[in-house]
């Protein structure tokens, strides 16, 4: 999850946030939500996520055909053995399996690298039209799925935001924590993961004062995972992330125009983070990215 965090932080921050003039820093902003939307649909982006499936020890067949341990939406209808085992998760592909390892037809058995490893192993087939990769939550693994031909992505109407109102771009006072600390944070899935938590940031808005604990990246840059008073009735009820550069000079600019909704507002199948109890603001943010309204 962090490492896609990163990802659209960097596309974010490749942009100037704001410019003197109010019509740039509008347009700007405009620029980045369009670089948001059109991430989403990418082929075998978020909206093309159609499961995810958690691996148990030992060996199990897997393919499309339902007679499979692990069946998956898409692809073959027999791919070949996974086998889980000392926290190493194999594929050993059947003989007429037809697709790609990391871009390079797969030959024997190969291990499946994690995305907790920085470089997941990429599984492509159907013409790349759809595939897979590992992923890690608290030391037990699942295949995330994809397809381009998913109804989401097929039928994804668009994003809805909040008008942009310089008003939210705040300046925000960098408190930090002590050296090496982290903060709790729980997960669509019922997990508890310690994160980075380099210091919180602190700002004002309507005369009051308002707190956010931030999660540290190895950059120094920041995210926050956040609910308000709109969460569940404008946004999405759970929460919604931001992210910014690192402090400078004990100050971090904090835009919440740029709010945007996390992979399970428009999926089932990814395994997001939720706002700590600490980044429940007492404020409606009615800045960012709107609730998504599923196809039905």
């Amino acid at each position: 999850m962090r490492r896609s965090l990163l990802m659209l932080l960097s596309l974010l921050l490749a942009l100037p946030v704001a410019a003197a003039d109010p019509s740039d820093y509008m347009q700007t902003v405009e620029r980045q939500r369009q670089a948001r939307e059109a991430g989403l649909k990418r082929p075998l982006g978020w909206l093309s996520l159609v499961g995810l499936h958690w691996i148990e020890p030992g060996r199990h067949a897997l393919g499309s055909s339902t007679d499979n341990g692990i069946v998956l939406a898409v692809g073959p209808a027999r791919l070949g053995t996974v086998v889980l085992a000392d926290d190493t998760v194999t594929l050993e592909p059947v003989e007429s399996a037809m697709f790609l390892v990391d871009g390079a037809v797969a030959e024997g058995a190969f291990v499946l690298k994690p995305d907790s490893s920085g470089a997941p192993t990429q599984v492509t087939f159907d013409e790349g039209r759809s595939g897979f990769n590992l992923i890690e939550r608290d030391g037990r693994f699942a295949l995330r799925v994809r397809d381009s031909q998913a109804r989401a992505l097929r039928e994804f109407s668009g994003l809805d935001f909040y008008p942009v109102d310089a008003d939210w771009r705040a300046e925000a006072r960098f408190e930090p924590h002590a050296e090496g600390s982290t903060i709790e944070i729980a997960n669509v899935i019922n997990q508890l993961q310690p994160m980075p938590n380099p210091g919180a940031l602190v700002f004002e808005r309507d005369g009051r004062t308002h707190r956010i604990e931030a999660i540290g990246n190895d950059d120094g840059s920041l995210s926050l995972i956040f609910a308000d008073r709109t969460s569940g009735r404008e946004t999405y009820g759970a929460g919604r992330f931001l992210d910014t550069a690192a402090p400078r000079d004990g100050v971090v600019t904090v835009d919440f125009n740029l709010a945007y909704n996390p992979p399970c507002a428009f999926n089932d199948y990814s395994t997001c983070p939720l706002p700590p109890p600490e980044n429940r603001l007492d404020l409606a943010v009615t800045a960012g990215e709107k609730k998504y309204i599923r196809p039905q």
